[in-house]
Formats: structure tokens, sequence, C-alpha cells
């Protein structure tokens, strides 16, 4: 006499899966559906739009928002906020500037040491990443919130831009060949392969920080300390550090956006980059970077400074006044929070269906075994 076997019943219920629900898809790629019909709308209403002299400008211009944005995903990412970085750019050109044309002044010996540009590069970057470093240590060891501690560095690194010069601005910035510091003006306006220096350092940077985000244990650590900080610390991820070093990456990011602005406008001014952070958090909104931190994604930066580049160019094609420019890109800026608010709850509602789901069909397993 043979045995019965134990019945096993499956449930029929279609499980909501969330990477295939339609809502959550066009969600993901709101900013690609966003930069595709702005490029078909102004392909028609401005004639000059798909030139390429234009869109190599138009890449050039986006590529400052690009840089700036890469590094300030790293610090959203994390759930911070870094206010700093248009003053540091700021300061960062004053450095450049002053390094070239009064060189490294030291008055108790009585002279000027000029370095070639190369260490002027260096030294400013340098310069950056300490300022990153502050803000990190400001956060972490102090208990400051990251809005608070940025906002106070805005004005003191701004303030260290206006007294750099007194306020006045390092013109000419060419060097002298007899003190082997020229050629500096080639960042902003040299070419390779018909391409600006700044759109190859956009790709490059961009190329890198993918890589280190997705690929890195530090990437992996950043996301964990984003989503769910108490959890990664107690799964032996050095939070602090980690929150220390995104916004060196960030200081870094800036003082590069200082280096090429001030390469290419062959003077250093202390307002320079006045603003930048508004553009810097804009672009990372909008690629999809959750605010709360966790989410987000380099490309989705890299995708929403196009948005922005491509909107602010297209406006000014089609003769749109500045005022009218600003108030649309602050609507864009709301609209995009607005969506990701909205993407999150939609997200947490299909988990818990998903969750449900598989409670009710463990529960009708365990019946239909007991059958």
């Amino acid at each position: 006499m043979s045995q019965a076997k134990p019945m096993t019943v499956r449930s029929t219920a279609k499980k909501p899966d969330i990477r295939r629900d339609p809502r959550m898809l066009f969600l993901q790629l709101r900013t690609l559906i966003a930069l595709f019909i702005l490029v078909v709308i102004f392909s028609f209403t401005a004639p000059a739009f798909l030139t390429t002299g234009n869109l190599i400008i138009l890449v050039k211009q986006l590529a400052i928002n690009a840089i700036l944005g890469i590094g300030m995903t790293f610090v959203i990412l994390t759930g911070g906020i870094d206010l700093s970085v248009g003053s540091i750019v700021g300061i960062c050109g004053m450095i450049a500037g002053g390094l070239i044309n009064e060189g490294l002044v030291l008055p108790i010996f009585g002279v000027s040491i000029f370095f070639n540009i190369p260490i002027v590069m260096l030294l400013t970057l340098l310069v950056g990443m300490f300022i990153g470093m502050i803000n990190g240590i400001v956060i972490t060891r102090f208990n400051v919130t990251p809005f608070i501690a940025t906002l106070g560095m805005l004005y003191l690194a701004r303030g260290g831009a206006l007294l750099r010069s007194n306020g006045a601005t390092f013109p000419n910035l060419v060097g002298l060949e007899a003190l082997g510091n020229t050629g500096f003006p080639l960042l902003g306006t040299g070419t390779i392969l018909n391409l600006p220096y700044p759109i190859w350092l956009m790709i490059v940077f961009a190329i890198i920080a993918t890589f280190v985000a997705l690929k890195t244990p530090f990437g992996r650590q950043v996301y964990a300390v984003g989503g769910n900080e108490r959890a990664a610390e107690l799964s032996g991820v050095r939070v602090n550090r980690v929150k220390v070093l995104v916004y060196m990456i960030s200081g870094f990011c800036a003082a590069v956006v200082g280096l090429i602005l001030t390469s290419q406008l062959v003077a250093a001014h202390p307002a320079t980059g006045t603003n930048y952070e508004l553009n810097a958090i804009a672009v990372v909104v909008l690629g999809g970077t959750s605010l709360s931190g966790g989410r987000g994604t380099i490309f989705g930066t890299i995708v929403g400074a196009f948005v922005i580049g491509v909107l602010n160019n297209g406006m000014v094609l089609i003769g749109l006044s500045e005022f009218v420019q600003v108030a649309i890109t602050g609507f864009v800026i709301i609209l995009a929070v607005v969506i990701d608010q909205f993407q999150q709850r939609l997200q947490r509602q299909l988990v818990l269906q998903q969750a449900t789901s598989q409670v009710v069909e463990q529960a009708q397993v365990k019946g239909g075994v007991a059958n």
C-alpha cells in the first residue's frame, strides 16, 4: 500500500514585483524621459539648438554642474548636505590666482616662491580637500548638523576668498616664462579631439565615481550609512570616517571647478561660484538621489546635469528672460523633490504588499501540507 504524499498548495495570487511595476519604472526613468522631452521641444523651437557648436558649448557649461554634482552625490548618499561648495569654488580660484600672480609670500624671509602650474593645481586641490575635511570633522566630532556646519563654512570660505585680495581680482593669469608658471589658461580653453578639457574631466570623473560607488567597499559603505547609519555602525562600518571622506571628495570636486572657472576667465574673482551649491543640489535631486540618503546613482546625477543644462540653454535660445528662467528652474527642482517623495511612498507601499503576499502564500502552503 503506497503512502500518500503531502499535498502542496501554491498561491495563485499575483505577487507584486517592484522592479517590474510600471509606475516604478516610469519614476526611475523620469530624468531620462524629461531630458528626451526637452531635447525634442528645443529642437523644434530653437533651430540653433542641435548645431555642433551649441552642443559643445552646452556640454562644456553643464560639465561644471556635473563635476560639482558628483561630489555632492556622495555627500547626499550618506544623508548629508554640503552648502559650502560654491564658496570652496571661489576660495580655490583665489588661491590659484594668488599663487600664479604673487607666489607663496614668505614675509619672514622677504621672498615669494613661484610654482609651476601642476604644483599650483595640486596645492589648490589640497585646499579644497582640507576644507571638506574640516566640514566632516565638525559634523562627526562635534555633532553639528550638516546643514549648519556647511552653511557656516559657506560664509567662512567666502570671507577667506575676499580677504585673500581685499575683494580685488587677480587678473591676467597667464604667468611668466621666467617664473616657469605659464600654461594655466589651457585647462579651461584646451581641447582633445575638438572637445574642451572640462568635458573630458566630467567624463573621467563620472567613470571613476561610478566605479567607486558601485564596485568598491567604500561605495557600499556610503550607501549603507545613508540607508541606516546605526545598522551600518553595528555591522562594522566606520561611519565617521566615511562621512569625512565624502566631504573631502566634495571639496576636491569644488576645487577642480574653481580651477576650471578661473582658467576659463584667466582671472580669479572672490565672488566666483556664488550659488553654485544650489545648482549642485539641483542636479543631484533631479538625478533621482534621495535627500534622505541611501539611494541614488552617479549616472542619474550626470543626466540631471544634462536636464538643467539643456533647460537653461534652450530657454536662452528661445529668448526667455533671465527672471523667467530662474522661476522655471526653481519649479523644476520643487517638482523633482515632490516626485522623489512620491516614489519613496510608492516603494514602501509595494514592499509592504510584497511582504504581505509572501506571508499569505506561506500560510496557504502550511495549511495545504497540514491537510
